[in-house]
Parts: C-alpha cells; structure tokens; sequence
C-alpha cells in the first residue's frame, strides 16, 4: 500500500548543549530509575547530590569538545542520511526521521509532539544502541510509550548488534587503524560501556552478551587474529564488567604491543570517546609505553551502517511489536523485549 505517512524515532541518550545544561543533564542521566533504582523520593536527592558533585568535572570534560556534547548533531547528520535512504526504498510513502533524546533536548515528550503532529499511519522505533539494555534501549522505550498518545501503528527494532552493515562500518574502521599502525604489533581492543554486573545476573540483561557478538563478527569481518572485549566508563563502587579498558590497555603494555581501539556500543561520537578514549586513555597509554595507541571513529554516517538502518526500518514495517534486525540475539534472556511481549501473551 502507497502514500502512507511513516514516522522513524531515532533514540540516543543526548548531551549537553552547553556548560550551563550540563548539571541539568547529570540529573536528568541520575534521576532514571534504570540507573539508579531506588525509588523517589530518595532517588530525586541522590540525583540532585551527584549532579551537582559531578557538574564542575563535567564541564571540564565538555570544555575539551568546545563546552558541550556533539551528540546531538551527528544524531541529526544519521536522522537525514536515514531519511534519504529512505526516500529512495519507499517512494511512494511519505517517511520523515525524528530524534528523540533520553537525558537532553530533544527529550522524548518534545517529539512523542511532533510525531503526533506529522500524524502518522506507521511508527518504527529505532534505538541507536546496537545492543539492548536495560539502561539506554529499555529506558528510552519506556519513556516513549508513557509520552506518546498520538495516531499509528508502532513497532520496535530492539537491537542489530550483528546487523550487515553496522559490523561491516565497524570493520572498515578498524582495517584503516591497522594499515596506519604499519609494521607495528598492536592489538585491538572493543570497548563498550560498561554495566554493573548485577543487571545481567538480576535483571537478565542480554547486553554482555550481544557486545560478546557483536565483536566477534567484527573480528571475524577485519580478519583480526588479536583481540579483546573490554569496558569503560565505569561509575560507582558495585561490580562493573570487565576487564576494564585501562586494565587491557596496561595488559597490552606487558604483553609488548600497541593498541587500537574500537568503540562498539557507540555509534556516534561522544564524550565517551573523544574525551574518554581520545585523551584519557591515551595519556594512559602514553604513560605506560604502550604504542602506537589508536582509536577507530565511530560509525557516523557511514554508508553501510546508514543503509543498515534503512533495511532495519523497511524490515519492521511488515511486523508488529518488538524483534531485532539481522543476527545476534539470542531472545531468551528476562529482560529482552520479545521474551516480555511472549510471557504478556
């Protein structure tokens, strides 16, 4: 059928726009019950505590990207890529791409509004976090079904951690690295975001695992013969996963060898990698002998991850409810979208 009206949400967990936004933005990122999970009244406290603990730290690290996050409008540079590529797989439709930010502008009440204002007879919901978690994919669903009253059929991509094109971009990033590393051993490292281990043991998180299949395919792709998964970003004193990235880094230095990293539960750049991984860890690095020390960008608009999303979104059409997009998910984990939708049946 011709001429529908299709509505494609992007989801991401935003950033601040400015050094004045950034400690609204922590308590915002704090104040979600899948971060921190007591309830309110206590939660709202903590929140405001932290926030305003962390905000001058913060703004220092913002400083480094111009005083605030790029988040915002490399998600807009996806959202129009998208856009047109859908233009040309639907063009008998009218398909229009909004982004929708978990934590900072646009929040997703702001564009559960403009949605329903465009009207539209369809809905696919598309998280741009390859792998689903409690924490960014459940969060940001959850916050779209309590905005949203308006018109359309809706249906969820609830992850693509071994979508085609998404391992294929990611390869492709890594292969560069390596031909810039020369005769230099180095080693690859993936480094995702962590979590507290409890999410994956409690909650049945199937996250842990997808990072694990989403990097092997990668290797598999780039043809890569050493390698290894670690995390970063690690916040609090309960038990993240690990190893940690500067455990692997300082590993690397033992073992003699350079390092090029690849953020993989990232697909745009951030604070976590520029600041994080660009600085941070580099000066890790530096200070440990460990060279060269690399970073593969993040995917951006590449166009084999851009035309993931695409089929991604064309895919879900034909379906209702919640599914993944390509290989990678293995659907029985407690907290995994389908499982949930089978055990309300």
């Amino acid at each position: 059928m011709n001429g529908r009206r299709i509505a494609v949400v992007l989801f991401n967990l935003g950033g601040p726009d400015d050094q004045a936004s950034v400690r609204p933005f922590l308590f915002n990122l704090f104040s979600d019950p899948a971060i921190i999970g007591l309830p309110n009244p206590f939660r709202a406290v903590l929140a405001r505590l932290i926030s305003s603990r962390r905000e001058a730290s913060a703004q220092a690290n913002y400083a480094l990207m111009g005083g605030g996050s790029p988040l915002l409008p490399e998600t807009r540079r996806q959202a129009a890529a998208l856009a047109e590529a859908l233009a040309s797989l639907l063009p008998g439709d009218e398909v229009r791409t909004f982004v929708a930010m978990r934590y900072w502008s646009p929040l997703t009440e702001q564009t559960a509004a403009e949605v329903a204002a465009f009207a539209p007879d369809e809905i696919v919901l598309l998280p741009l976090y390859p792998q689903f978690s409690t924490t960014t994919t459940e969060s940001s669903l959850k916050a779209w079904r309590e905005a949203y009253t308006g018109p359309g059929g809706s249906r969820t991509v609830c992850c693509y951690p071994e979508a085609p094109g998404w391992v294929e971009a990611q390869a492709d990033g890594v292969r560069v690295k390596l031909v810039e590393a020369g005769d230099h051993p180095v080693r690859v490292l993936f480094s995702a975001h962590g979590i507290p281990e409890s999410l994956i043991a409690k909650k049945g998180d199937p996250y842990q695992e997808q990072i694990e299949s989403t990097c092997a395919a990668i290797a598999a792709r780039a043809g890569l013969t050493d390698w290894s998964i670690c995390y970063q970003s690690r916040v609090g004193p309960m038990k993240w996963l690990g190893p940690s990235t500067p455990e692997a880094i300082a590993e690397a230095g033992r073992d003699g060898v350079g390092v090029v990293i690849a953020p993989v539960a990232f697909v745009s750049e951030h604070i976590e990698t520029l600041v994080e991984l660009d600085i941070e860890y580099a000066e890790l690095a530096h200070s440990l002998g460990v060279t060269p020390y690399l970073r593969s960008p993040a995917v951006g608009v590449a166009a084999p991850f851009i035309e993931t999303l695409a089929d991604a979104a064309v895919e879900a059409l034909s379906r209702s409810g919640a599914a993944p997009y390509g290989p990678g998910c293995r659907a029985d984990w407690k907290a995994c979208p389908r499982t949930c939708e089978r055990r309300a049946a």
